[in-house]
């Protein structure tokens, strides 16, 4: 579905607004296809001897260097499309589409063997502070042991599979996240019974402490972390996994397209095919997992998973020598916004709605990204002069009223 052109002398907040609300109205799947659509014809598989792969570190997994990530994607053709044209390993979420994400991969895997796919999920422990003052009034009960693996279970159900391959603490942003006792005992329990095989944290902010985190737990196999050439503190990500990776430690690389647009208005695309490339140059990033969600995307991605090699005009792509005027629509989490948020407000967590909603037209997952940061109303609206300043340029005060707008679509127009 296209954006509706930003209108001269139109309020830029109403125009934010009134598009990411006008978009309940239309088609919600974020690959514009229904659940039954299947390819006029399905490719032949990619040769097995051409496909670039990578062990992921102690786990000794031999995967792909392309994955997929299945959170935006609705239709299963697609996902069976991936796994036929030699794509391995699948990454959901036990909140995925509320999970139907994990169902919907299931349908996918039921009939196929076991050891033909690798299957990662990922569950968020209650017992981590998202350091909102609206947190506090969700009402949510503390994580144990047991209701931490009843998660688990419930995902294993949906997935129709004995064992999860990996799976990820979810968004983990810090070091007392990532040691959280009551998520590490859970898992350590979930090893024993067969039911995963290895462990990991899933991270979109403050990457570097969050991967060290794991190499002095001792405990982890896997970090999966976003990682993309628009990142400020991209050497910094990057001496921190070749660290990891120096101590066994499996590396998955997320976000690598860093928002799909360059700008908020979605004029400008940024070249996906070099963007993926851009991070598998990485010797230490094992594998990524792009979140295509059309065929022709698919086609795209598979291109790199024979071939990394970078071309000069792709490099330019890249790092073009014009600066772009506009605001990005991509946010880094960098947390500067929210240490000057005089209500104390999680920011950083509705702009990854913003951009879950601008810029993957996955209104389902901005919302429950940003529901505990709604929780009990927006105190946005009440500054009269906000004193945030985003230092890439975004207009955060705006675009947190505009999660507001997303926050109110009854469920039942997203379900």
């Amino acid at each position: 579905m296209n954006v509706m052109p930003k209108k001269d002398g139109q309020d830029r907040r109403q125009f934010i607004a009134g598009g990411l609300t006008g978009l309940a109205a239309a088609a919600l799947t974020p690959s514009g296809l229904q659940a039954d659509e299947s390819p006029e014809a399905v490719k032949p598989e990619t040769p097995k001897d051409s496909i670039i792969t990578r062990k992921l570190g102690k786990t000794g997994i031999e995967v792909p260097v392309v994955s997929m990530g299945v959170m935006n994607a609705e239709n299963p053709h697609l996902v069976a499309a991936a796994l036929e044209r030699g794509i391995r390993l699948l990454d959901t979420a036990h909140y995925y589409q509320r999970g139907k994400n994990e169902e919907m991969v299931g349908t996918v895997i039921k009939s196929r063997p076991r050891d033909s796919f690798i299957l990662a999920s990922k569950a968020r422990p209650t017992t981590v502070d998202r350091a909102s003052v609206q947190t506090s009034r969700s009402g949510e009960t503390r994580e144990t042991k047991e209701s931490f693996i009843e998660k688990v279970e419930i995902s294993l159900k949906r997935l129709k599979t004995d064992y999860l391959d990996i799976l990820y603490l979810h968004s983990m942003r810090s070091e007392s996240d990532v040691m959280d006792s009551v998520a590490m005992e859970a898992m350590r329990a979930l090893k024993k019974s067969g039911k995963v095989r290895f462990v990991g944290v899933s991270t979109h902010r403050n990457e570097p402490e969050v991967i060290r985190a794991a190499v002095k737990s001792g405990f982890y196999d896997v970090v999966l972390t976003a990682f993309n050439f628009k990142h400020d503190k991209r050497a910094e990500i990057e001496a921190a996994m070749a660290e990891a990776v120096s101590k066994g430690l499996g590396i998955v690389a997320m976000k690598t397209q860093a928002g799909v647009y360059w700008d908020e208005e979605r004029t400008r695309p940024i070249p996906m095919k070099a963007a993926l490339k851009w991070a598998l140059q990485n010797p230490n990033v094992h594998t990524a997992i792009p979140g295509f969600t059309t065929f022709d995307q698919l086609e795209e991605d598979i291109t790199v998973l024979t071939d990394l090699s970078m071309s000069a005009e792709e490099k330019t792509a890249l790092f073009p020598a014009e600066k772009l005027a506009s605001a990005p629509l991509y946010c880094q989490q960098c947390g500067r916004c929210e240490t000057q948020c005089v209500k104390g407000l999680s920011l950083p967590t509705l702009m990854r709605g913003y951009m879950y909603a601008r810029g993957y037209r996955n209104l389902l997952a901005a919302k429950d990204t940003v529901r505990k940061v709604l929780d009990g109303g927006l105190p946005c609206e009440s500054c009269t002069n906000c004193s945030v300043r985003c230092p890439h340029g975004i207009e955060v005060r705006q675009r947190a009223l505009a999660m507001q707008s997303v926050g109110a679509i009854p469920d039942e127009f997203l379900a």
